[in-house]
């Protein structure tokens, strides 16, 4: 056991003197893995900033442990048929909707709706296009996690009495106040002037659409300006994430009694949840990654070509020792090992440095973009690991011709 210890600890002494007695041919020979093993890392560090990215400003617009019912909830999957075909079945969905759920979905921590609408806002000669106004329940601040930079958020008694007060988001606070503190000024929506009560946080683009230039009015508000027959959509919040999925079974099923649908009847409302949306967002970039990663292992084989081709000339460089250990009773096995040991040594060197650039290039990236570079231990272990088996791989003919000389012949050629 000692011997074979000595000589794996021996083969990689001689391996490391090796590389070291050619420096720069060695670190022009790692180039390729070197480059191999950084993009592999930052493509990885980038997809999985991407879906961190994506989860924040998910949880940031919809918050967290939160589902929603509508009339119809679309999916990218869906066929026109069966568009067209739950538009004739579902109903809308009715302030009593909600009541019955708040009463009946004994798991809910809390029940709520909003209803929306475009707009166009004119104050002071000054103009905002795309604007959103949402009619809401005072529990949406809590429903979807929302923060309030300064002031507040709506109230029941604001819902009850329909009163005239609206929060406006920071995209809409900086075009009609930008100078001013707007609490308790005046702000037209739909033509009534309503008080100024609280300004949401900014929460920055999401996709390219901006989602801070929104405006919240009472839900009673927005049905004397729009109409009371409108469709809801309610919003609920479970306890926690790992018992989302069965409040939402608590909330369909407590519709579904509403709704009077028995059997295998199908539900006449639509469901979304965050839970659904983050698996659909770590699918996506799981797709990306199973198409963008194996192209960027295809430089590391490169690499590892090079490496094969070095390790062929140092086979010949190193004929006389070869001939010369074999001469001294070293095995065939033994010469072979040592060839391996030094190639897989030579991609273990060039995957350390490439994760030093890979961290490097993630650092600046971040540093100077809003990009998020998130380097995951998987794609490091995917990475170096690769690197090392392509070296040992292409170590292996290199190290086959070497251990196959004959040590008469290689002592002659000196």
């Amino acid at each position: 056991m000692k011997t074979v210890y000595t000589f794996y600890l021996d083969a990689t002494r001689i391996a490391v003197q090796s590389i070291f007695a050619h420096k720069l041919r060695a670190f022009l020979t790692l180039i390729g893995i070197i480059i191999g093993v950084a993009s592999v890392v930052v493509v990885g560090a980038a997809i999985s900033g991407l879906n961190t990215y994506v989860v924040e400003k998910m949880s940031k617009m919809l918050g967290a442990n939160h589902f929603m019912i509508a009339r119809i909830a679309s999916h990218g999957d869906l066929s026109e048929e069966d568009m067209e075909r739950m538009n004739r079945r579902n109903k809308r969905l009715k302030w009593t909707d909600m009541e019955w759920l708040q009463r009946y979905c004994e798991s809910c921590t809390a029940v709520g709706a909003q209803a929306a609408r475009g707009t166009t806002f004119e104050q002071d000669g000054k103009t905002f296009y795309g604007a959103l106004i949402f009619g809401v329940t005072a529990n949406m601040a809590e429903i979807e996690d929302k923060t309030i930079a300064d002031g507040r958020f709506l109230q029941q008694e604001d819902v009850s009495s329909a009163g005239l007060v609206v929060v406006l988001g920071a995209d809409i606070k900086d075009k009609f106040f930008e100078d001013t503190d707007p609490i308790g000024q005046t702000f037209k929506v739909g033509g009534l002037p309503m008080r100024v009560i609280g300004v949401e946080e900014r929460r920055g683009p999401m996709f390219g659409e901006m989602i801070d230039k929104h405006v919240y009015i009472p839900l009673t508000t927005f049905q004397r300006l729009y109409g009371r027959d409108l469709d809801l959509r309610i919003h609920g919040k479970g306890a926690g994430l790992e018992g989302l999925q069965p409040t939402i079974e608590d909330a369909r099923r407590a519709l579904r009694n509403y709704h009077q649908l028995i059997g295998s009847e199908e539900d006449d409302f639509g469901l979304v949840n965050t839970e659904s949306l983050m698996e659909e967002i770590d699918g996506f970039t799981a797709t990306i990654a199973a198409v963008v990663v194996p192209i960027t292992l295809f430089s590391l084989v490169v690499g590892g070509i090079v490496v094969m081709n070095i390790m062929l000339v140092s086979v010949t460089e190193r004929t006389f020792e070869i001939g010369l250990r074999k001469a001294l009773g070293a095995r065939r096995k033994q010469v072979l090992m040592q060839f391996l040991i030094e190639s897989s040594l030579l991609c273990g060197f060039g995957g350390v440095l490439g994760l030093l650039a890979a961290a490097g290039i993630a650092w600046v990236i971040s540093a100077t973009t809003p990009v998020t570079m998130t380097i995951t231990i998987g794609y490091v272990i995917l990475a170096v690991g690769v690197s090392t088996v392509i070296g040992m791989i292409s170590g292996i003919y290199p190290a086959y011709k070497a251990s196959r000389l004959d040590p008469i012949i290689a002592l002659a050629r000196n």
